[in-house]
């Protein structure tokens, strides 16, 4: 790690924020959300998108067609309509039908199964070779659906991490998907808290714009704290 903080002291740094977090917004229980396919088509959906939409345009999405097979065949333009309310729907129609189609061998049902025989970085390294589907989308469907020690770097996490000086300043999303997951693992319950730890503090507290810093459980861990 850059700057002169030792991976050892970003280890136990993380580990700290995570418990200071934990006892301020209790601590996040792993359990599998979604089936894999499931899983993958929501964080599709979820791109720049509420979690109320995304829920609401998921639900949509299942209520229509029968299975992922019927998704992945449909109009791109009745798809398209189904999903309208998360947003971007143009981009995210065509974006699943070619998933999907890339998940069907032989023209058969959609499936991830092929996961369980590849470790972490198999696994991350084929599902990123699908198309539209980069490391955040991929680390979800490890670590949500699989409980896999992988850590999704979403702007909340990535702005945290910023600012607490885990990754080094003017890292990008992509790089710090490894070194967050590195610092925090190997233990997916873990992973699981520093994600929605940082999440739920992003969100509430260390945000984009005036963050409310005197009342930020860090501040004393934050070389940003104002």
């Amino acid at each position: 790690m850059s700057g002169g903080v030792g991976e050892g002291d970003a280890r136990r740094r993380l580990a700290l924020v995570v418990a200071r977090l934990d006892e301020a917004y209790g601590r996040p229980v792993l359990a599998p959300r979604l089936p894999p396919v499931d899983e993958l088509v929501y964080t599709v959906l979820s791109q720049n998108t509420a979690d109320v939409n995304t829920d609401r345009t998921f639900a949509a999405l299942k209520a229509r067609y029968p299975d992922w097979a019927a998704v992945r065949d449909a109009p791109v333009g009745e798809l398209a309509a189904t999903i309208a309310h998360g947003g971007l729907a143009q981009t995210k129609a065509p974006r699943l039908k070619r998933i999907l189609a890339a998940l069907s061998e032989g023209g058969g049902e959609p499936d991830l199964s092929r996961l369980a025989t590849m470790d972490d970085q198999a696994a991350l390294a084929w599902l990123t070779s699908l198309p539209g589907v980069g490391p955040k989308t991929a680390a979800c469907v490890l670590l949500f659906s699989l409980g896999r020690p992988v850590m999704p770097v979403d702007t909340h996490v990535h702005r945290v991490a910023g600012r607490l000086g885990l990754i080094p300043a003017g890292m990008g999303a992509g790089p710090a998907h490894a070194q967050l997951t590195d610092l925090a693992g190997p233990d997916p319950r873990q992973v699981y808290a520093a994600h929605v730890g940082m999440v739920r503090h992003g969100r509430r507290v260390c945000r984009a714009r005036r963050p409310h810093c005197p009342r930020c459980v860090l501040r004393d861990l934050c070389p940003s704290g104002g």
